[in-house]
């Protein structure tokens, strides 16, 4: 019966990080096309996210780890997308960045680059980094300063990003779905980083670790399809062909 089998779909999910279909076929008897019938029928519910050939099952985040929390988590991947970031970026740029642990690293990186660039942020926790010689300009959007984030949000912030169209966005997510999109468990947030996406008429980079792939949090930034490429470390390979299939493009450092 399907509803059974997508039982046993979810149970071996719970078990294993994702799956594919020709496997879920033979280890229940029955056609590939059956398993993607169940697996069209799970992701219609957001209990699964389908890839290419197979699937994983949707995590959630309801609650925001604070700052520091993250900083200490995958600090070694955070450090080299930071660098790699950094390595997208010319002379000249205006650049949006918004909050979270990953994009402090890709601040850190840019400003120890010496490029002469201007970097829009709501990331307040970066101020330990400014110094009067470094060439990078800071513009802080202003904003209620919320510290378990060490950023700043709300309408001051989307005032100052009215004003200004980047060359370039590097995004940190809570979640990165390829069907859910991009997400967050704080609301103001999201429409801060959607606004830092809307006024970008470059690249939009979305940036996180591969631990964020398949997490599905309680605000959408923006759909994936609005992200032109993404920075993760080497265990996000086994995103490589989803998103080469809809355009966006890969980076893995």
């Amino acid at each position: 019966m399907p509803i059974q089998r997508q039982k046993e779909i979810l149970n071996i999910l719970q078990q294993e990080e994702a799956v594919q279909v020709s496997s879920l076929a033979q280890r229940m008897n029955v056609s590939d096309l059956t398993i993607r019938r169940d697996l069209d029928v799970l992701s219609e519910k957001g209990l699964v996210e389908r890839s290419f050939g197979g699937a994983s099952l949707v995590r959630t985040l309801s609650r925001e780890p604070d700052y520091s929390t993250k900083s200490n988590q995958y600090s070694v991947q955070k450090k080299a997308i930071g660098k790699a970031a950094a390595a997208l970026v010319e002379n000249g740029d205006t650049i949006c960045i918004n909050s979270g642990s990953t994009t402090f690293e890709v601040i850190k990186a840019i400003i120890d680059s010496e490029k002469a660039v201007t970097i829009v942020t709501n990331n307040i926790g970066v101020f330990p980094l400014l110094s009067s010689s470094m060439k990078a300009k800071i513009i802080f959007t202003g904003g209620v300063y919320r510290s378990i984030s060490h950023s700043v949000s709300g309408p001051m912030s989307l005032s100052v990003l009215d004003e200004i169209y980047a060359s370039k966005a590097f995004i940190g997510v809570d979640g990165f779905s390829l069907e859910q999109g991009l997400t967050t468990p704080i609301q103001e947030e999201a429409i801060t980083t959607k606004s830092m996406i809307e006024h970008t008429v470059g690249k939009v980079f979305a940036v996180f670790t591969a631990s964020k792939i398949g997490v599905v949090s309680n605000f959408k930034t923006v759909d994936s399809n609005k992200v032109s490429a993404v920075i993760t470390d080497e265990s996000g390979k086994r995103l490589l062909s989803d998103l080469t299939n809809i355009g966006i493009e890969a980076f893995f450092a």
